[in-house]
């Protein structure tokens, strides 16, 4: 038998429908670092300017985003429109077809990408994720404390002066730690500082033969320095310790010096979240055998799964959260001083940048003279890309495996020899499953 609706109620569906229009949600993952956070906080910006576009956000720590992203987009889950991924991702992924690519047109203005952070992001000559803001590491210090210790840094700076300024700093009872070094275990925690220092004691993850070096004399150098380096003169609980806890520890004033990414200049330097801005001075990455390798190369870009059924909406806030116009609004709210840096020419070009960026000169050079090709980022001959990472699929396992090694010797649970030949030993099961040789 045949319903039919009343006729005013076809009439008020009908009316509705002209009000009445079915918003796309984007889900987000994002890590929880102050830009990030700025950025969702400008939602209301976006939103008023697409209205038909409502964004939705997933803020985790730095490891726990890795695992989650990961996972959804090799299993093709779904979960996220808009992925916050890095440097060691987006080549690989997107070789794998896990990546739409990036749709970008004259006004967003690719070329004014730093060329390394865009060249870093392209596969085939294609962008397959947008730099939110790139980085490369410096060393940070009090030059008010440097100048009472008489301590002056070389052209780049070498470790033995670090450490030399980090023992004369330390002032425990005062609450002020020689130096802060990240401690926390994860592939792009502990071990994105680790393997600079690694890199720059003549060390490398892998011979041209992909056999791991863990257990090596420049390993075992460069961590049993640190090791040593951070129980003298670190604050205590630096194992647990990555930016975000050293950035905290600095700017209440309780670091002589910090080699860490040079993003975090921006935070120091701010008088309204620093007690220090006033006193911070900027060196290149500390260097001691060699300057290859001396500092990383990192990006946070904005990447779409391809298991994502809202593209186009995707498309639309990628572009505007990673454009001119994007930086511009943020100096607008909030001041040149808060604006995401290292992605493009133009917010190094700009004047009002210049004025109060005390910090930019040394932080575009660092970027400038990261080298993340293989051959460039270790003393030895390398088979692998990156500089604080090695670009294969198999190194996050790795990664983390060594750092959790690593964080273990800093706390004083196991030797540092024994830490490193346990870190061999897995390295070489890894390495061995993937096919790297028998």
């Amino acid at each position: 038998m045949k319903r039919f609706a009343p006729a005013c109620l076809v009439l008020v569906l009908a009316t509705a429908g002209f009000d009445v229009h079915a918003d796309t949600e984007l889900v987000i993952a994002t890590v929880n670092n102050g830009h990030m956070i700025e950025m969702q906080k400008l939602t209301p910006f976006f939103e008023k300017a697409n209205p038909e576009i409502k964004l939705k956000w997933v803020t985790l720590e730095e490891g726990t985003l890795r695992q989650r992203v990961t996972t959804d987009i090799a299993t093709k889950g779904g979960q996220f429109d808009v992925m916050t991924i890095g440097l060691y991702e987006a080549p690989i992924w997107s070789k794998k077809g896990w990546l739409k690519p990036i749709a970008t047109d004259a006004a967003y203005d690719a070329d004014d990408l730093l060329p390394a952070i865009r060249n870093g992001l392209s596969y085939q000559g294609q962008l397959y994720a947008a730099p939110f803001y790139a980085e490369s590491s410096m060393l940070m210090y009090r030059k008010d404390l440097a100048d009472k210790a008489g301590v002056k840094f070389s052209d780049p700076p070498t470790w033995t002066e670090v450490k030399d300024f980090a023992t004369k700093a330390n002032d425990p009872k005062a609450g002020v730690y020689g130096i802060c070094l990240r401690g926390k275990p994860g592939w792009g925690d502990n071990m994105a500082l680790l393997t600079t220092l690694v890199n720059t004691n003549g060390g490398q993850w892998f011979d041209m033969a992909w056999k791991p070096q863990i257990d090596t004399q420049p390993w075992k150098d460069a961590i049993g320095f640190y090791v040593d380096l951070m129980k003298k003169n670190g604050p205590p609980g630096a194992s647990a310790n990555s930016f975000n806890e050293n950035l905290a520890l600095f700017n209440e004033g309780k670091c002589a010096q910090w080699v860490d990414a040079t993003i975090a200049a921006s935070f120091i330097s701010d008088p309204k979240q620093s007690k220090v801005a006033d006193k911070v001075a900027y060196a290149q990455a500390p260097v001691a055998v060699t300057p290859k390798g001396a500092n990383w190369l990192w990006s946070w870009n904005l990447a779409i799964p391809a298991s994502s059924s809202k593209g186009e909406a995707a498309q639309k806030f990628i572009r505007w959260a990673t454009s001119k116009d994007y930086i511009n609004l943020v100096a607008r709210e909030h001041g040149w001083r808060a604006v995401p840096t290292g992605t493009r020419k133009s917010t190094y070009a700009n004047p009002e940048f210049q004025k109060v960026a005390g910090f930019a000169a040394a932080e575009k050079r660092s970027i400038d003279a990261a080298n993340p090709n293989a051959g460039e980022n270790t003393l030895l001959p390398s088979p692998y890309a990156g500089v604080q990472y090695a670009a294969i699929p198999e190194f996050q396992a790795i990664g983390v495996a060594v750092g959790q090694q690593m964080s273990a010797a800093l706390a004083g649970k196991v030797p540092v020899e024994q830490a490193l030949k346990t870190s061999q030993a897995m390295a070489e099961r890894e390495m061995k499953k993937g096919g790297y040789y028998k």
